[in-house]
């Protein structure tokens, strides 16, 4: 007999965990429409083509890849055996696997612009819900399939997009009574910046990929990690001295601007920074030189979300400007932005700061009718409809049973109401309506049944 289990980094979701996430997830969508987005979701798969090569050679590894079918079959044995040759000396094989689950929402969104970009009125504000996969190792706040809620314009360079988008993480959060959350940001401009300082731009990845890990491994680890990619000590003592600014946004503005002194990159990046911290200072915002976003595609602003220290959790959001993203795809022009919310990571901390609203524990079922016999049952049923009908969830138990497990039933559900039609509330065409919480029991009109509930 086979164990039953369910894959490593996967979940399943009861119903009152659904209820909670449903609870999240509508709650950003409707931010996400006040703000003018409009909903869009792609397929599972990718054709691998499309996710390789953009997410970094760390990215790339974490891609979950499908395997062809019919690489059982005898007929396909020598390919399967050359597509696996293949795959053991490093390179990709199409006949071993042309398709892949995607990674992020991001990377398929601009798939979809580019293929259709004739048809879409820009600047284009699109919002996407849906689940992705990386073959991550499963650990706390990390999962191998997890739910993306991502929210992008395309087809506009203004920051005014920027400043929306943060706009909505802060109406996200305050909704969800997550008040003590911090937004940090910086610009990829001058992080390239600091490559063209250290070598050339060439050294862009190496330098941000690490700088992304300094809050897991340290500053240490970190500079022991670009010698290994061949940076010199001095460029290794630039990387340094950019980490350890300091100060409020102001000064560490002040301190950049010293440090590029020269760099028409640099100051464009720090342009860029300093109108985000003018037009969001009623947010909680700071500028993070830590910050990288290992991810190639983004070329500007970026940033990233916090959850209160309390919780220990790290990033609940993220996202930044990526400039030429269809670019990718043989259609060039195209500027974006785009921020992404952690759904699975807000659960965690809204669970642990006790701030899911008090009624998503209740039931569905509002009202729940006793099986007080074939006939009394069958008398009820129009009635249980009629509630039905008028947008009041209620059920009739499924059998005739002794009141006390048709009372259970009804407190483990966390239904709020019985109504017992026995054959004396038959003959007066009435019923008796208790409430559970309070114990307070009255007899109603069976045609008044309707307006008690809604009332």
């Amino acid at each position: 007999m086979t164990k039953p289990t369910i894959p490593q980094g996967t979940r399943d979701f009861s119903a009152d965990v659904v209820r909670k996430r449903s609870y999240i997830l509508q709650t950003i969508k409707s931010t996400f429409e006040c703000y003018g987005f409009q909903p869009l979701e792609t397929p599972a798969m990718e054709n691998l083509e499309t996710l390789m090569g953009k997410y970094g050679e760390e990215g790339d590894r974490l891609i979950f890849k499908v395997l062809n079918n019919g690489l059982n079959d005898p007929k396909n044995a020598d390919k399967a055996k050359e597509g696996f040759q293949k795959v053991i000396e490093g390179k990709s094989s199409p006949l071993l696997t042309e398709r892949a689950l995607k990674y992020d929402l991001t990377i398929p969104f601009a798939r979809y612009v580019a293929m259709n970009h004739a048809q879409l009125t820009f600047p284009y504000k699109r919002y996407q819900i849906q689940p992705v996969w990386r073959a991550d190792r499963p650990q706390k706040g990390r999962y191998r399939e997890f739910t993306q809620c991502d929210a992008d314009v395309v087809g506009s360079g203004s920051l005014l997009n920027e400043i929306d988008l943060l706009n909505i993480y802060h109406a996200v959060f305050v909704k969800l009574g997550l008040t003590d959350y911090s937004i940090k940001i910086n610009n990829r401009k001058i992080l390239a910046a600091l490559a063209e300082k250290c070598g050339g731009a060439e050294k862009l990845t190496d330098i941000t990929i690490a700088i992304d890990k300094l809050d897991k491994i340290g500053l240490d680890k970190v500079k022991a990690e670009l010698i290994q990619k061949g940076l010199a000590v001095n460029n290794i003592e630039l990387v340094e001295h950019y980490l350890n600014i300091s100060g409020s946004n102001l000064q560490k503005l002040e301190k950049l601007r010293t440090f590029f002194e020269g760099s028409e990159q640099a100051n464009k990046g720090l342009e860029e920074l300093e109108y985000l911290v003018q037009h969001c200072d009623t947010l909680n915002i700071e500028i993070d030189l830590t910050l990288a976003r290992g991810l190639n595609y983004y070329t500007g602003s970026i940033v990233e979300v916090k959850a209160p220290a309390s919780v220990q959790m790290g990033s609940i959001g993220g996202g930044g400007r990526y400039d030429d993203l269809t670019g990718l795809f043989g259609v060039p022009g195209i500027p974006g932005v785009g921020i992404s919310f952690g759904v699975d990571r807000i659960y965690d901390v809204l669970e642990q700061l006790n701030l899911f609203p008090v009624e998503l524990n209740s039931g569905f079922t509002k009202v729940l009718f006793f099986h007080m016999g074939a006939k009394e049952a069958s008398f009820a049923y129009p009635y249980l409809q009629r509630l039905r009908l008028n947008g009041i969830s209620a059920e009739l138990f499924h059998e005739t049973a002794k009141l006390e497990k048709q009372f259970k039933y009804a407190e483990k559900k966390g239904i709020a109401f019985v109504v017992i039609i026995g054959t004396k509330e038959m003959d007066a065409f009435n019923c008796i309506v208790k409430e559970l919480k309070t114990g307070i029991q009255q007899e109603i009109s069976l045609d008044k049944l309707v307006d008690f509930f809604q009332g």
